[in-house]
């Protein structure tokens, strides 16, 4: 178990009979603002939901020790048990649901169900020339949309590296998961990722062979449309809407 730091969170709706809270993990370089902003009210009126920002990443701080999958997977954990949560509802995005898939591994007890959000497994269901992209990249190839909400909660210039370092030595170190990680994770899965997304459709399908009960949707958009990200959205929602349908019948069940 990795030494554990306080997670930055928000509660929003109210528990609601019959369902555990749902727990929203963000991805690379993101907030709760950017990356949930559009969807949260739409599933608080369904739950009561928990986000999180993971370590150095919005209002949470960094911390000494590596920022890794595992480790974020055992913070999320470790905030469940310090606020008396014994079972949740999953939704990753991005890196959010490779820590997602992480907790349902880990600490499987606590996830009734997640929905991996363009998520892999593997550094071979990245599209072509992602990887040489993440090996070159510097901060001006950041986003602007992340720098600025970054900006707007730590004004200190310095923050912003740290933030790109973390999020992109998280990415550079990544080590290909095993098939078996996959096969023993027993939690029900909804895999949902874009047909022009950074990861490959055949990526998906294979992660939703793999893991025994398992659902795919594939949605005719980029890497986040679907959940009205703040970059891949530009704030057409339309997506979001046609998409979330679906989520909520998979969280419902």
């Amino acid at each position: 178990m990795s030494t554990t730091i306080e997670l930055y969170y928000e509660m929003h709706g109210v528990p609601m009979p019959g369902t555990v809270p749902l727990v929203l993990v963000h991805g690379g370089g993101s907030t709760i603002g950017t990356n949930w902003a559009a969807i949260l009210p739409h599933l608080a009126a369904t739950r009561q939901v928990l986000a999180v920002e993971l370590q150095g990443h919005g209002r949470t701080p960094n911390a000494d020790r590596p920022y890794t999958f595992e480790n974020s997977a055992d913070d999320v954990a470790a905030l469940l048990g310090a606020l008396g949560i014994e079972q949740v509802d999953l939704l990753g995005f991005s890196n959010g649901g490779n820590v997602a898939m992480r907790v349902a591994m880990r600490h499987s007890h606590l996830v009734r169900r997640q929905v991996v959000a363009s998520a892999f497994y593997r550094r071979e269901g990245m599209v072509d020339g992602f990887w040489e992209g993440m090996r070159t990249a510097d901060i001006a190839s950041m986003p602007e949309v992340y720098l600025a909400a970054d900006r707007a909660l730590n004004p200190d210039p310095a923050h912003q590296q740290q933030l790109f370092d973390l999020d992109t030595g998280q990415m550079r170190n990544f080590t290909d998961w095993s098939d078996a990680e996959l096969t023993a994770m027993n939690t029900p899965t909804l895999y949902i990722g874009g047909d022009r997304d950074v990861i490959r459709v055949e990526h998906f399908v294979t992660m939703a062979r793999l893991t025994p009960d398992a659902e795919l949707l594939i949605v005719p958009t980029g890497h986040g449309e679907y959940l009205g990200e703040l970059l891949a959205s530009g704030g057409d929602l339309s997506t979001m809407h046609a998409t979330l349908p679906w989520l909520l019948a998979f969280l419902s069940d």
